[in-house]
């Protein structure tokens, strides 16, 4: 079935090429647009039609949406799949999308601004019922009120960004000597980062699990969960490892996060695909926010609820009812998900970018890499870091988490520093094989102060694995010559 004839990905790697697979399994057409160092990626070479958004720095393409809009008009383009990061959740993009004529897929450029804002959406989730910190509702408008706020609630809180994402300019404040030095650099950060200065201040938790869930719902006033996955190891507040379903999940507790996930997504009036996220802390969660776009791991729900998410956001956009209801969700097995980014874990996760050398991406059963990288490659430093998201599923999470030891083992990047011997390390780490996590891993189990060894075991096996790679390089060479000598003898023949 095809919902639309034309569809346009402004966004770049896995993610675009995410989404053109599952256009192209629907008959969609799909353009592509790149920036002057993505000019021979992945995503350029698998859509259907390709155009030049502009230079390499984000504000000038992938970020610039009067040339995307340009483009989509130009080729006939029926909607457009922001994918994640860029302009997914602005909400003023969405809106001139809509202004426009076509389709945004994702949700309304209303439902984008209410649950953008921190504030807005706490108040009106706590209005609605959900468990929600304490925090300064309004926002902390001078350093008194801060302080006032901060010895009302009790230490440790943490400062945060209005408009904020990605951990940019959180800052945790212990005792009341640094809470007015926090205030001010949140404020600065917060202006500079996001063009608003606003902050406020929320109840800390120490050691919380990072619990988010699934929800899909449409335009006809149906919506449905697809249950939750655990987010709890981060590095500087950014996603490492993911996992469906929580380790630690009851049928009580989840029925619990499922209806409050249910009720955010009602209460804002939510379509497409969204995720809500909880903080999990002795035996209690609260709302922390609403991802209002595809989030990075939905391949891990889909692996095991078997529901292909980005197909629903098509079909969602193009007016469609839910081909689910509740009952028909059913979970099956274990996966997990591990970020492979070009970063130096032994230089604070510095990035690392550049070309990459050799590559063998691993396989057999359970496992899935999406991946927008190729041999020669070479990795810009104007954009995320990520290489692919490396995905085991085993029925039960040992089995998950012994296919990902062998996923990590198989898999071969040469040219950069990566995460993968963290990942071989979090995967051998006997209280993350017990499922004991929190947000605060990395550093309470002193993972990077053990990589070394890891870090030399890698770099063997992958230059044992490589040597194959390069021996079957001068075969394939080899090959082609000997193919090429034949048919230049049969024409002359």
């Amino acid at each position: 079935m095809s919902y639309f004839d034309k569809v346009l990905i402004a966004n770049r790697g896995e993610i675009a090429i995410r989404v053109m697979r599952a256009c192209r399994e629907l008959g969609i057409e799909t353009v592509a647009i790149y920036s002057t160092p993505d000019k021979n990626a992945l995503h350029v070479k698998y859509a259907d039609e390709a155009f030049h958004i502009g230079e390499a720095h984000p504000s000038k393409s992938y970020l610039n949406a009067d040339r995307i809009l340009e483009i989509a008009t130009m080729c006939g383009a029926e909607a457009i799949h922001p994918g994640y990061g860029f302009l997914a959740e602005n909400y003023r993009f969405a809106e001139r999308v809509e202004e426009s004529g076509l389709n945004f897929i994702g949700p309304s450029s209303k439902t984008i601004h209410m649950m953008g804002s921190k504030l807005d959406s706490k108040e009106a989730m706590s209005a609605a019922g959900v468990p929600v910190l304490p925090w300064t509702k309004g926002g902390v408008t001078s350093t008194e009120e801060g302080i006032a706020f901060a010895e009302e609630i009790r230490y440790p809180v943490i400062v945060k960004a209005s408009a904020g994402g990605g951990g940019i300019g959180m800052q945790i404040v212990r005792e009341e000597s640094d809470i007015s030095e926090a205030i001010e650099k949140g404020m600065r950060i917060a202006q500079s980062a996001f063009g608003d200065p606003t902050i406020f201040i929320e109840k800390y938790l120490d050691k919380p699990r990072h619990i988010e869930v699934q929800v899909l719902a449409d335009k006809h006033g149906n919506a449905i969960h697809l249950y939750e996955r655990e987010c709890s190891i981060q590095r500087r507040h950014q996603k490492l490892v993911e996992e469906a379903p929580c380790s630690i999940m009851t049928p009580e507790l989840r029925k619990r996060m499922t209806d409050s996930a249910l009720t955010v997504a009602k209460t804002c009036n939510y379509t497409n695909a969204g995720t809500v996220e909880f903080l999990y802390s002795n035996g209690e969660y609260y709302f922390m926010e609403m991802n209002t776009r595809l989030q990075v791991e939905h391949t891990i729900t889909e692996i095991v609820t078997g529901v292909d998410i980005v197909r629903q956001q098509i079909a969602i956009a193009a007016g469609e009812k839910l081909a689910y209801k509740q009952d028909d969700i059913i979970l099956r097995g274990h996966a997990i998900e591990c970020r492979i980014n070009a970063e130096d874990p032994m230089n604070n996760f510095a990035a690392d970018p550049g070309k990459i050398v050799r590559y063998r991406s691993p396989g057999g059963p359970g496992i899935r890499v999406d991946s927008g990288i190729h041999v020669g490659y070479a990795i810009p430093p104007q954009y995320d870091s990520m290489i692919s998201k490396l995905c085991a599923f085993g029925l039960t999470r040992i089995e998950a988490i012994e296919r990902m030891r062998r996923a990590i083992y198989e898999y071969v990047i040469l040219g950069v520093k990566t995460t993968i011997p963290l990942h071989h390390a979090l995967m051998n780490n006997r209280q993350f094989i017990e499922g004991n996590t929190h947000t605060h891993f990395l550093e309470d189990q002193h993972i990077r102060d053990n990589l070394q060894r890891f870090f030399r075991d890698e770099e063997s096996r992958m230059q044992t694995l490589a040597e194959s790679l390069r021996q079957g390089k001068e075969t394939a060479a080899v090959t082609a010559a000997i193919s090429v000598y034949l048919h230049q003898t049969k024409k002359n023949e």
